[in-house]
């Protein structure tokens, strides 16, 4: 496949993960806003949130995906299917104004949460299948740019949107992408080889997990992708609320964090991606969770020493470059150990393992934030992560076996090759 083309491929993978992050950050970070308007408490907004769960049983999503073949090109189809019906919960949520239905908006919200859940692993299976190994850890990187544009277009210009033109048009105008993307990769695909058949005598659903981690380095790559992102997450959920009652003022907060902070991360995930095959995937590893620390640690001391706006608002841009370099490593490895043949599901299981932690560490946060305050939810998190940063260092050139020859894999090389690498096998 030439250069122009590969290019082509990963930026439609890119505006499909886009087009698949939107509806989800619209309705769960960005309505809240409107929602405020409306008379909904507190533990209404927060209790909202919960529609966001179907992410956690991502690998149990995946097993159909996986095992339920709809065809000669299965990928393809599934993403056909639950585009139809995407785009179908699109059209009867924006039938009638829910913002005065609670139960009504949480279940629709929850339907299109569940679905945009599901597709997301076809697509992420397909790029494993199409894109050379040295093209994956691209496709993770302009992924992790995607998700920081979705949070600028989900939580903002959507919002203008509905303001403007009535609450129809965000849904019209995110039904219509999602179904342009998904027409042009599934023509696309009639030019590129159909996934991989199941091998003879497929293992069972238990056996299929289990067998992920036989993968060399498989282990230690599940505990870097448990413990290298849930500190900085939770850091930069809870950090427009600490701008704001550090002084500054909101519009401030959304220009910094919202628009210059969105931008900044996805421009560091896109290099961070890039270099990640300049530096090596042992270098890397210890030089983006390292930065990521040091946007911590500016950050807190910023708090701690009451050095003003100029340090808080420079912590704040340097969280949104971590984050995003650190985005990029974590999308881009999931891909390289989601295995040929076992795409669906493994690509899966890293994702369910991936949103547990960062569920599960801002509740957490938000504990000590009560207890100990910003400066002390600040040293938590550094503490943190300074001890993924040393769990990383341990296992970094594990990991970079697995993973760096793999980046020097021709363009050409059959799917075949590229499995058995990365599978260990002979």
């Amino acid at each position: 496949m030439t250069r122009a083309r590969l290019t082509a491929l990963q930026l439609l993978f890119g505006w499909l993960n886009l087009a698949l992050a939107v509806p989800s950050i619209y309705l769960m970070f960005g309505l809240p806003l409107v929602m405020r308007q409306y008379g909904w408490s507190g533990t209404e907004i927060g209790l909202f949130q919960l529609a966001g769960l179907p992410a956690v049983f991502k690998f149990l999503l995946a097993v159909p995906v996986q095992r339920v073949r709809l065809g000669r090109a299965p990928l393809q189809r599934w993403l056909l299917v639950l585009s139809v019906a995407l785009i179908g919960l699109y059209a009867l949520i924006a039938r009638d104004n829910l913002i005065d239905q609670r139960l009504a908006l949480f279940a629709m919200t929850f339907a299109i949460s569940l679905i945009a859940t599901w597709m997301d692993i076809p697509l992420n299976a397909l790029a494993v299948h199409w894109l050379p190994r040295r093209e994956q850890v691209r496709a993770g990187s302009i992924r992790a740019a995607a998700l920081f544009v979705g949070a600028i277009v989900g939580g903002g210009a959507m919002l203008l949107v509905q303001a403007r033109l009535g609450w129809q048009a965000p849904f019209a105008i995110m039904g219509t992408a999602l179904g342009l993307g998904v027409l042009v990769l599934l023509w696309v695909g009639r030019r590129l080889p159909s996934a991989p058949a199941q091998p003879s005598a497929a293992p069972g659903v238990m056996a299929d997990w289990a067998s992920f981690f036989s993968q060399p380095a498989a282990r230690q790559w599940t505990w870097l992708l448990l413990s290298a992102f849930p500190f900085i997450g939770a850091a930069w959920l809870y950090l427009k609320p600490l701008l704001l009652d550090q002084g500054l003022a909101l519009e401030q907060v959304a220009w910094v964090v919202g628009i210059a902070g969105g931008a900044l991360g996805a421009l560091a995930s896109l290099l961070g991606g890039r270099l990640i095959g300049v530096l090596g995937t042992a270098r890397a590893i210890v030089l983006y969770l390292s930065s990521a620390l040091l946007a911590l640690l500016v950050l807190g001391l910023a708090v701690w020493l009451r050095l003003g706006t100029a340090w808080l608002i420079a912590g704040a841009l340097l969280l949104a470059v971590g984050m995003g370099a650190v985005s990029a490593l974590m999308f881009g490895l999931t891909l390289f150990f989601s295995r040929q043949q076992r795409s669906a599901s493994d690509y899966g299981l890293q994702s369910s393992l991936f949103v547990i932690t960062r569920l599960t560490a801002p509740v957490l946060a938000g504990l000590l934030l009560d207890r100990l305050g910003y400066g002390g939810l600040l040293a938590s998190l550094c503490g943190g992560l300074l001890l993924a940063l040393l769990l990383a260092w341990r296992v970094r050139h594990s990991i970079a076996r697995s993973t760096d020859a793999l980046l020097h894999t021709p363009d050409d090389a059959a799917p075949g090759v590229t499995a058995i690498a990365l599978e260990g096998k002979p």
